[in-house]
């Protein structure tokens, strides 16, 4: 008896085995370590908004080298005074180094000021934006687990005009975010 359950076991956990192989060979997931150069993104590709910010965003660490666990960019901010709606990312936290300049970050009723050196830790589920307060800025931000936010981007910079409210409302439902309401105002 003992012999058939392990058999039959066996026989039930042969299809995930199959599975995992399948995975492991088609996913990208990276298993070496990787540089990725100042002013490079990850896959030679910048992202840079219209719509959003006119911001540039460069893919350090893509969600396919993690299998989605986590995604890094670094964003060169070119829009002073200008920041994304207050949003929600409902399946992610973020993470924000603020590595030039100065940004002002709203996260549920709290504000916060921030300089280089600064971080600031967005939990899912909780409304956010930040506005940049310096001529030039950059930060590194990080969306843990990775989600559509690769996507998210690479959208934003195909648009040829600014989107209409509706667009900008699709593109951010489409990549499983929430506007909440219109950017912050510098105060």
């Amino acid at each position: 008896m003992q012999r058939r359950k392990f058999l039959l076991a066996s026989l039930a956990l042969y299809p995930i085995s199959i599975f995992a192989k399948f995975k492991n060979q088609f996913m990208e997931r990276t298993n070496k370590g990787f540089t990725v150069k100042a002013g490079e993104a990850r896959f030679g590709e910048h992202y840079t908004m219209k719509g959003v910010t006119a911001n540039t965003l460069d893919i350090k660490i893509s969600g396919k080298d993690t299998d989605e666990g986590i995604a890094v960019f670094e964003q060169t901010g070119h829009t002073l005074n200008g920041g994304p709606p207050l949003h929600i990312h409902p399946l992610q936290d973020e993470w924000f180094y603020v590595v030039e300049g100065k940004y002002y970050f709203q996260v549920g009723e709290d504000t916060f000021y921030l300089e280089a050196g600064d971080t600031i830790f967005l939990p899912k589920n909780v409304p956010h934006a930040f506005v940049q307060l310096t001529e030039k800025a950059s930060m590194m931000v990080t969306y843990l687990p990775a989600g559509k936010m690769e996507a998210f981007f690479k959208t934003t910079a195909a648009w040829t005009r600014p989107p209409s409210k509706e667009e900008m409302a699709k593109a951010f439902t489409d990549h499983d975010m929430i506007i909440a309401g219109p950017p912050l105002k510098v105060k």
